[in-house]
Protein backbone atom coordinates (compact mmCIF):
# COMPACT_ATOMS: atom_id res chain seq x y z
CA UNK A 1 0.00 0.00 0.00
CA UNK A 2 1.29 3.41 -0.80
CA UNK A 3 0.83 7.11 -0.51
CA UNK A 4 1.28 9.13 -3.74
CA UNK A 5 4.50 11.09 -4.25
CA UNK A 6 3.93 14.61 -3.16
CA UNK A 7 0.46 13.15 -3.58
CA UNK A 8 0.62 9.30 -3.58
CA UNK A 9 -1.49 6.77 -1.58
CA UNK A 10 -1.35 4.41 1.43
CA UNK A 11 -3.33 1.24 1.97
CA UNK A 12 -3.59 -2.18 3.54
CA UNK A 13 -4.76 -4.84 1.18
CA UNK A 14 -2.77 -7.60 -0.46
CA UNK A 15 -2.15 -5.29 -3.37
CA UNK A 16 0.19 -2.35 -3.55
CA UNK A 17 -0.73 0.59 -1.33
CA UNK A 18 0.28 4.21 -1.81
CA UNK A 19 0.21 7.55 -0.02
CA UNK A 20 0.80 10.57 -2.16
CA UNK A 21 2.67 11.74 -5.19
CA UNK A 22 5.71 12.77 -3.14
CA UNK A 23 6.10 9.19 -2.12
CA UNK A 24 6.30 6.44 -4.65
CA UNK A 25 3.10 4.78 -5.79
CA UNK A 26 4.69 1.36 -5.80
CA UNK A 27 5.95 -0.82 -3.00
CA UNK A 28 9.43 -0.09 -1.65
CA UNK A 29 12.25 -1.58 -3.64
CA UNK A 30 14.25 -4.45 -2.23
CA UNK A 31 17.53 -2.57 -2.22
CA UNK A 32 19.51 -3.55 0.84
CA UNK A 33 19.89 -1.02 3.65
CA UNK A 34 23.25 -0.35 5.32
CA UNK A 35 23.99 -2.83 8.08
CA UNK A 36 25.12 -0.19 10.55
CA UNK A 37 23.49 3.03 11.64
CA UNK A 38 25.18 6.40 11.79
CA UNK A 39 26.19 7.67 15.21
CA UNK A 40 24.49 11.05 15.21
CA UNK A 41 20.85 10.19 14.70
CA UNK A 42 19.92 8.95 18.19
CA UNK A 43 18.72 5.62 16.81
CA UNK A 44 19.91 2.34 18.28
CA UNK A 45 20.82 -0.42 15.86
CA UNK A 46 17.95 -2.78 15.09
CA UNK A 47 17.65 -5.96 13.09
CA UNK A 48 14.97 -6.27 10.47
CA UNK A 49 12.25 -8.55 11.90
CA UNK A 50 11.17 -11.67 10.08
CA UNK A 51 8.11 -11.06 7.87
CA UNK A 52 4.79 -12.11 9.36
CA UNK A 53 1.92 -13.65 7.48
CA UNK A 54 -0.55 -10.98 6.39
CA UNK A 55 -4.28 -11.34 6.91
CA UNK A 56 -6.12 -13.56 9.33
CA UNK A 57 -7.15 -10.83 11.77
CA UNK A 58 -10.81 -10.41 12.65
CA UNK A 59 -12.09 -6.84 12.71
CA UNK A 60 -12.02 -5.48 16.30
CA UNK A 61 -15.55 -4.99 17.64
CA UNK A 62 -14.80 -2.34 20.25
CA UNK A 63 -16.07 1.22 19.87
CA UNK A 64 -14.48 4.50 20.92
CA UNK A 65 -16.34 7.40 22.53
CA UNK A 66 -16.18 10.45 20.23
CA UNK A 67 -16.44 12.67 23.30
CA UNK A 68 -13.24 11.34 24.81
CA UNK A 69 -9.57 11.59 23.88
CA UNK A 70 -7.43 8.57 23.02
CA UNK A 71 -3.66 8.63 22.56
CA UNK A 72 -1.48 6.06 20.81
CA UNK A 73 2.15 5.95 21.97
CA UNK A 74 4.73 4.47 19.60
CA UNK A 75 8.05 3.26 21.05
CA UNK A 76 10.74 2.81 18.38
CA UNK A 77 14.48 2.28 18.28
CA UNK A 78 14.72 5.96 17.29
CA UNK A 79 12.68 7.25 20.23
CA UNK A 80 9.04 7.57 21.29
CA UNK A 81 6.24 9.67 19.86
CA UNK A 82 2.49 9.85 20.39
CA UNK A 83 -0.59 10.88 18.45
CA UNK A 84 -4.20 11.54 19.37
CA UNK A 85 -6.79 9.51 17.50
CA UNK A 86 -9.28 11.39 15.30
CA UNK A 87 -12.38 9.55 16.52
CA UNK A 88 -14.76 12.21 15.22
CA UNK A 89 -13.70 12.06 11.55
CA UNK A 90 -12.80 8.36 11.48
CA UNK A 91 -14.86 6.36 14.01
CA UNK A 92 -14.51 2.97 12.29
CA UNK A 93 -10.83 3.44 11.43
CA UNK A 94 -9.75 4.58 14.90
CA UNK A 95 -11.74 1.84 16.65
CA UNK A 96 -10.17 -0.85 14.47
CA UNK A 97 -6.68 0.64 14.87
CA UNK A 98 -7.02 0.85 18.66
CA UNK A 99 -8.23 -2.75 18.70
CA UNK A 100 -5.17 -3.91 16.75
CA UNK A 101 -2.90 -1.94 19.08
CA UNK A 102 -4.43 -3.69 22.10
CA UNK A 103 -3.81 -7.07 20.44
CA UNK A 104 -0.14 -6.21 19.95
CA UNK A 105 -0.52 -6.39 16.16
CA UNK A 106 1.94 -3.56 15.46
CA UNK A 107 4.62 -4.62 17.93
CA UNK A 108 7.79 -5.55 16.03
CA UNK A 109 6.69 -4.12 12.68
CA UNK A 110 8.80 -1.59 10.80
CA UNK A 111 8.48 1.70 9.00
CA UNK A 112 9.07 0.04 5.65
CA UNK A 113 8.77 3.20 3.57
CA UNK A 114 10.54 6.49 4.29
CA UNK A 115 10.49 9.35 1.80
CA UNK A 116 12.40 12.37 3.19
CA UNK A 117 10.31 15.52 3.34
CA UNK A 118 7.13 13.57 2.63
CA UNK A 119 6.04 10.60 4.78
CA UNK A 120 7.07 7.60 6.83
CA UNK A 121 4.85 4.53 6.42
CA UNK A 122 4.46 1.35 8.47
CA UNK A 123 1.97 -1.17 9.80
CA UNK A 124 2.51 -3.96 7.26
CA UNK A 125 3.09 -7.41 8.82
CA UNK A 126 4.85 -8.52 5.62
CA UNK A 127 7.19 -5.51 5.77
CA UNK A 128 6.96 -4.92 2.03
CA UNK A 129 4.01 -2.55 1.65
CA UNK A 130 1.74 -5.29 0.32
CA UNK A 131 0.25 -6.72 3.52
CA UNK A 132 -2.60 -5.93 5.84
CA UNK A 133 -4.71 -7.39 8.66
CA UNK A 134 -7.26 -9.15 6.48
CA UNK A 135 -10.08 -6.64 6.84
CA UNK A 136 -10.89 -3.08 5.84
CA UNK A 137 -12.76 -0.11 7.23
CA UNK A 138 -13.94 2.94 5.31
CA UNK A 139 -14.15 6.47 6.71
CA UNK A 140 -14.14 8.99 3.83
CA UNK A 141 -12.25 12.05 5.10
CA UNK A 142 -13.86 15.50 4.97
CA UNK A 143 -13.24 17.44 1.77
CA UNK A 144 -11.34 19.98 3.87
CA UNK A 145 -8.83 17.36 5.06
CA UNK A 146 -5.22 18.40 4.67
CA UNK A 147 -2.11 16.34 5.25
CA UNK A 148 0.38 18.60 6.96
CA UNK A 149 3.32 17.97 9.31
CA UNK A 150 2.37 15.44 11.98
CA UNK A 151 -0.84 14.25 10.34
CA UNK A 152 -1.34 10.49 10.73
CA UNK A 153 -3.50 8.84 8.07
CA UNK A 154 -4.20 5.41 6.61
CA UNK A 155 -2.64 4.07 3.44
CA UNK A 156 -4.69 2.54 0.67
CA UNK A 157 -4.30 1.30 -2.87
CA UNK A 158 -5.24 3.60 -5.71
CA UNK A 159 -8.13 1.34 -6.64
CA UNK A 160 -9.74 1.42 -3.20
CA UNK A 161 -12.36 4.03 -2.26
CA UNK A 162 -11.49 7.19 -0.37
CA UNK A 163 -11.06 6.47 3.32
CA UNK A 164 -10.40 2.74 2.92
CA UNK A 165 -8.00 1.41 5.55
CA UNK A 166 -6.40 -1.76 6.84
CA UNK A 167 -3.34 -1.56 9.09
CA UNK A 168 -0.83 0.45 7.08
CA UNK A 169 -0.55 4.08 8.14
CA UNK A 170 1.65 7.04 7.30
CA UNK A 171 2.84 10.16 9.08
CA UNK A 172 3.54 13.37 7.18
CA UNK A 173 7.09 14.62 7.80
CA UNK A 174 7.03 17.61 5.44
CA UNK A 175 5.18 20.86 5.99
CA UNK A 176 2.46 19.85 3.52
CA UNK A 177 2.23 16.55 1.63
CA UNK A 178 -0.24 18.14 -0.83
CA UNK A 179 -2.38 15.02 -0.91
CA UNK A 180 -6.03 14.90 -2.00
CA UNK A 181 -8.62 14.09 0.71
CA UNK A 182 -8.50 10.36 -0.02
CA UNK A 183 -6.82 8.96 3.08
CA UNK A 184 -8.70 8.23 6.30
CA UNK A 185 -7.53 10.54 9.08
CA UNK A 186 -6.11 8.52 11.95
CA UNK A 187 -4.85 11.36 14.12
CA UNK A 188 -2.23 14.02 14.79
CA UNK A 189 1.16 13.80 16.48
CA UNK A 190 0.95 15.47 19.88
CA UNK A 191 4.33 14.55 21.32
CA UNK A 192 7.70 13.57 19.87
CA UNK A 193 7.47 15.26 16.47
CA UNK A 194 11.27 15.48 16.64
CA UNK A 195 11.38 11.67 16.67
CA UNK A 196 9.07 11.52 13.65
CA UNK A 197 11.31 13.96 11.78
CA UNK A 198 14.38 11.94 12.78
CA UNK A 199 12.86 8.79 11.32
CA UNK A 200 11.86 10.78 8.25
CA UNK A 201 15.52 11.49 7.51
CA UNK A 202 16.34 7.79 7.21
CA UNK A 203 15.39 7.51 3.58
CA UNK A 204 17.26 8.01 0.33
CA UNK A 205 15.99 11.25 -1.27
CA UNK A 206 16.80 9.87 -4.70
CA UNK A 207 14.77 6.68 -4.19
CA UNK A 208 11.08 7.33 -4.95
CA UNK A 209 10.17 3.91 -3.56
CA UNK A 210 11.14 5.02 -0.07
CA UNK A 211 13.48 2.17 0.83
CA UNK A 212 14.82 2.98 4.34
CA UNK A 213 18.55 3.44 4.76
CA UNK A 214 18.28 2.05 8.31
CA UNK A 215 15.92 -0.32 10.06
CA UNK A 216 13.26 1.42 12.16
CA UNK A 217 11.23 -0.94 14.34
CA UNK A 218 8.03 -0.13 16.22
CA UNK A 219 8.93 -1.98 19.41
CA UNK A 220 5.59 -1.41 21.13
CA UNK A 221 2.37 0.54 20.62
CA UNK A 222 -0.03 1.33 23.44
CA UNK A 223 -3.35 3.18 23.55
CA UNK A 224 -4.55 5.21 26.52
CA UNK A 225 -7.45 7.48 27.42
CA UNK A 226 -11.17 7.13 27.07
Amino acid sequence: MLVPLAAAGCGSSKSDTSTASNAASTTPSTASAPASQSSGNSCTKAQAPAPRKAGGESKPKGKLDSGKAYTVTVDTNCGTFAFQLDVKDSPATTAAFAGLVKRGFFNGLTFHRIVPGFVIQGGDPAGTGTGGPGFHTVDPPPKSADYTLGTVAMAKTQTEPAGAAGSQFFIVTGQDAQLPPDYALLGKVTDGIDVVKRIGELGNPTDPNGTPTQVVVMKKLTVSGG
